[in-house]
């Protein structure tokens, strides 16, 4: 029997090693760092409590950026997983081409994210966008919508739907898959329809995905910004700002590794919440057998 345990932790022991030095070490220095100042040069980091976090609440571009975050957040989260299932419900009909369909969708999620913000600056690229000719087509007016603080958050978002609704797809597709054929001849002959079938059978039976796939959905809202760096900058006047691209600039171009590291807390912290609550809330209502 202690062999058996030997030969586990041996097993487990390089995932480990990794998990500790790349993720839990890093997240504790991270957090002690929240609470010093920033050191300069011969001058050492000192004790400071929480004025880390207390400037924070009065640093108006935080603020934004936890607002733009938000919306950025509320719109891709549910916007992914929707046109995700809706595409894996497609392609998991019988039709002509399917597989061609199906690489088609997944195709973005293979491609790197500077890739993806380089190919869709063609689209919004004012006048000679594919947008504005097609809305050139109808006599509307060139649309500056990357320039523009009203939109830009807006073409961000529409970027990342884009990118990640494909890779959600593959495991509602795989979820599909595993339901029984029995269950949908039984509902035809009880004379369930589609969508009686779908909300009565098909839901219940993919909740655990979902549930997988809303856990990846809010991680991937705060930490795909690849496309921010090639598009917008976090610009103009930080309406496309979000809160790991404010990390990013204040720690390594502002130097300011204090205030970084207690924003990196914060957003721990709060994914730390979500994921706690969708386990727990969540959890009671999937079905996993």
């Amino acid at each position: 029997m202690r062999r058996d345990w030997i030969y586990a932790l041996l097993l487990l022991l390089p995932a480990m090693v990794l998990l500790m030095g790349f993720t839990h070490i890093p997240a504790i220095e991270t957090v002690i760092s929240s609470f010093f100042s920033t050191p300069h040069g011969r001058r050492p980091a000192h004790f400071v409590g929480i004025d880390n976090y207390l400037y924070l609440l009065e640093d108006d571009v935080f603020i934004r950026s936890c607002w733009n975050n938000l919306i950025y957040a509320a719109i891709t989260i549910p916007a992914s997983i929707i046109i995700a299932l809706v595409m894996a419900l497609f392609v998991h009909s019988r039709m002509a081409g399917l597989s061609f369909l199906r690489m088609a969708y997944f195709t973005p999620t293979v491609l790197p994210m500077i890739a993806v913000g380089n190919i869709w600056l063609f689209f919004f690229t004012p006048s000679f966008g594919l947008i504005d000719q097609i809305r050139a087509l109808f006599d509307l007016p060139a649309q500056n919508w990357m320039g523009d603080p009203d939109t830009v958050l807006y073409t961000v978002l529409v970027v990342a739907v884009w990118k990640n609704a494909g890779f959600f797809m593959i495991f509602y597709l795989a979820a599909l898959q595993t339901i029984p054929e029995p269950l949908r001849e039984a509902a035809k002959l009880e004379g369930a329809g589609r969508w009686t079938f779908f909300r009565r059978v098909t839901l219940p039976l993919i909740m655990p995905t979902t549930l997988f796939i809303l856990v990846n959905a809010i991680i991937n809202s705060v930490r795909l910004i690849d496309h921010i760096f090639i598009m917008t900058l976090g610009g103009p006047n930080n309406a496309s700002r979000l809160l790991l691209y404010h990390i990013y600039e204040t720690a390594f171009e502002y130097w300011d590794t204090a205030s970084a590291s207690a924003m990196t807390v914060v957003i721990l912290f709060v994914l730390s919440l979500l994921a706690i609550g969708q386990f727990f809330w969540l959890d009671r209502k999937v079905h996993y057998k």
